[in-house]
């Protein structure tokens, strides 16, 4: 997976990563929870999620 085309998430932030992602790539998500450390896309707090295909 390209990884332009995933987007990291804080909880605050999850409901507009999955807008966001459904108006750009036109497709349906998954939505993983992770554990490897990673910057939100919107903000500085640990993400929690891995939006991607």
């Amino acid at each position: 997976m390209n990884e332009e085309n995933i987007i990291y998430s804080c909880l605050e932030h999850a409901e507009l990563a999955l807008d966001d992602f459904v108006n750009n790539e036109e497709k349906a998500p998954q939505l993983e929870k992770i554990q490897e450390e990673k910057k939100c896309s919107y903000c500085e707090k640990a993400a929690e999620y891995k939006i991607e295909a």
